[in-house]
């Protein structure tokens, strides 16, 4: 049983930012996310596309911010429970909560953050007969593990930025890559296009367009793949099938929790702290609405703001939280570490 004061479930940017929100107040925090690393749409969809409206950041990169907000949290050592979906939810006669992923993990929470984006991802599957059959024996929507690839076959399918950086970073770990696309151009990052072409010219990367996919063989495994080139047809060998063609954003097991659901988003309370129809489950960043909703990674950041202040209060009550600008307070970490401005110097002039 994993035991902490906040369970959030997602670990996108308003997630992640939550835990540093809630470290500031000496709240623990841990994440519950069903991708297999932290980011949320960020990592998954497009992590080398810049964002603009992130205060402060003139331009930057959706896997930096990423890792800037990784970085930021680090010194309150949040727990992830990744790859893994939350399932249910039990509430305890005291108010806590006990929730329970797909794969049986049990999280014991004094109150609960959705910060699920637009909810949890599925992959979007091609339209191949028997797909089903093949999926953990051949067939991979994500890169959990590269070290899986290690001088194997592979080929992936896609034309967008998980597929280009995934062949130019699995073409130094597999012995063969093939990138099929069914259009010639791709809509991935330009140095990422090029680092491709590269990679291409150095026989590195086979490169297929404008092809498709259309029938995987093997009698226990994927062991070939039917591909339709121009109206052609060819059987290419492999070892491993990896489709990236997207996720599809569905709000999941969530829906069954009690909540109050809108158009396929969460209500909450937006005049006071972002919680639900249920008390002590919260809903913020993209998954909520309420009037006068934006869908923006800032309002995420403010609305988990809000969130942990509540989340404090509730667990302090009577306790008065004076809040204080971290230029003044200084950031404790649960590791032991402090970040403090530099004290002026006071000296009399002579």
């Amino acid at each position: 049983m994993i035991t902490t004061d906040i369970l959030i479930i997602g670990a996108g940017p308003t997630g992640l930012f939550a835990v540093f929100e809630a470290g500031l107040l000496k709240l623990k925090c841990h994440i519950v996310d069903g991708l297999p690393q932290p980011g949320g749409q960020l990592t998954e969809l497009y992590p080398k596309k810049p964002i603009f409206d992130i205060p402060g950041y003139p331009s930057v990169l959706a896997g930096d911010l990423v890792d800037n907000l990784m970085e930021q949290i680090k010194q309150f050592q949040p727990g992830f429970t990744l790859n893994e979906k939350a399932e249910t939810i039990q509430k305890l006669e005291d108010g806590t909560f006990i929730v329970t992923t797909n794969k049986g993990t049990e999280h014991h929470a004094k109150a609960i953050a959705i910060a699920g984006g637009l909810g949890s991802f599925e992959p979007r599957k091609p339209l191949i007969e028997d797909i089903e059959f093949y999926e953990d024996k051949g067939v991979e929507y994500f890169v959990k593990d590269p070290e899986l690839f290690r001088d194997k076959k592979i080929v992936i399918a896609g034309g967008g930025d998980s597929a280009l950086d995934w062949s130019i970073f699995l073409a130094d770990v597999a012995s063969h890559v093939t990138l099929i696309h069914r259009r010639n151009e791709f809509r991935g990052a330009l140095d990422s296009v090029e680092k491709v072409q590269e990679l291409k010219k150095a026989g590195k990367i086979q490169l297929i367009t404008p092809a498709e996919v259309t029938g995987i063989h093997g009698a226990e495994k994927v062991e070939a793949l039917d591909v339709e080139i121009d109206g052609a047809h060819q059987r290419i060998e492999t070892d491993y099938f990896i489709p990236l063609f997207g996720l599809t954003p569905k709000l999941g097991a969530i829906a069954n929790w009690g909540l109050e659901i809108e158009k396929n988003a969460i209500k909450v309370n937006n005049a006071l702290d972002y919680q639900t129809n249920v008390e002590g489950i919260y809903a913020i960043g993209d998954i909520n609405t309420y009037p006068g909703k934006l869908k923006l990674i800032l309002c995420g950041f403010h609305e988990a703001t809000l969130m942990c202040q509540s989340v404090y209060n509730k667990l302090n009550p009577g306790k008065k939280y004076v809040l204080k600008y971290t230029t003044v307070s200084g950031v404790d970490g649960f590791d032991g570490t402090r970040k403090e401005a530099e004290k002026q110097v006071v000296k009399a002039i002579e």
